[in-house]
């Protein structure tokens, strides 16, 4: 049975078998950033990673917008949407310890589009289409897209996104492996719930390492980065859930996940 809470009209949580949606609901403005959809968001993530239960989240947007970047109103009123220790959205410098799926529709501009590439895997509708259109107000992506980007795709075709402030579609961005999977138009939250559950099924201690080796071993040599991936990862030889992994595989059933 699917439950909904709604913190506010801003930002919505949905739970369904272990995945938490998480909706930017502020479609007449497609979904732009101020402070409190921030703070609203940030809240959303403390939920997924304090929440056993929940191993998952999907971040979307409401009105076929997933969004358009900063509220430029609002900045221009003094308020900022970027949050000491976590980043812009309360999202792109943050540690989230759960994977998260940014589920894309229509536009993903500046700091969207940098939202989902904070996300561990995009799954985007064909007609979405991606942006950091900083240059032309005379910024930089700070926000991780200058950072980011050009980790994800082709270092010259990042470059060319980042320079020209021109858009992406996301099946050129498919083509060159940004997006995770492509769904039909209107159907990228859909397409983001069923990848999800193909994360769900598996345990959470080994997808919460799988993330914080992936954060902490970036960039390294190969010895430095088995170095660091022993430190953080050998302590799941002896957990619960390695047991009870190697356990059903033997018995010929479904695992049960402890957490621990």
């Amino acid at each position: 049975m699917t439950t909904t809470e709604q913190a506010t009209e801003l930002v919505l949580t949905e739970r369904h078998h272990g995945v938490l949606t998480i909706t930017i609901n502020r479609p007449a403005q497609k979904n732009a950033i101020n402070r409190e959809v921030a703070v609203q968001l940030a809240s959303a993530l403390d939920l997924l990673d304090a929440d056993p239960p929940l191993s998952v989240g999907v971040l979307t947007g409401a009105g076929g917008t997933f969004s358009a970047g900063m509220d430029l109103k609002a900045f221009a009123k003094g308020e900022t949407p970027i949050l000491p220790g976590r980043g812009f959205g309360g999202l792109t410098q943050a540690v989230v310890r759960k994977p998260l799926i940014a589920a894309v529709e229509g536009w993903a501009l500046g700091g969207g589009f940098e939202m989902a590439l904070a996300c561990d895997l995009i799954v985007a509708a064909d007609t979405a289409k991606f942006g950091l259109t900083e240059v032309k107000r005379g910024l930089i992506a700070g926000e991780g897209g200058v950072i980011r980007l050009p980790q994800r795709l082709p270092y010259h075709v990042a470059v060319k996104v980042l320079l020209t402030g021109e858009p992406i579609s996301a099946v050129d961005a498919d083509k060159y492996g940004l997006i995770s999977e492509l769904a039909p138009s209107g159907g990228a939250l859909t397409a983001a719930h069923e990848l999800a559950q193909r994360v769900a099924v598996n345990a959470p201690l080994a997808l919460a390492k799988v993330k914080q080796v992936l954060r902490e071993t970036q960039g390294l040599n190969d010895a430095e980065a088995f170095k660091r991936q022993a430190e953080n990862a050998s302590d799941l030889l002896n957990s619960e859930d390695a047991h009870e992994g190697a356990l059903a595989f033997a018995e010929k059933r479904a695992p049960v996940w402890r957490g621990r």
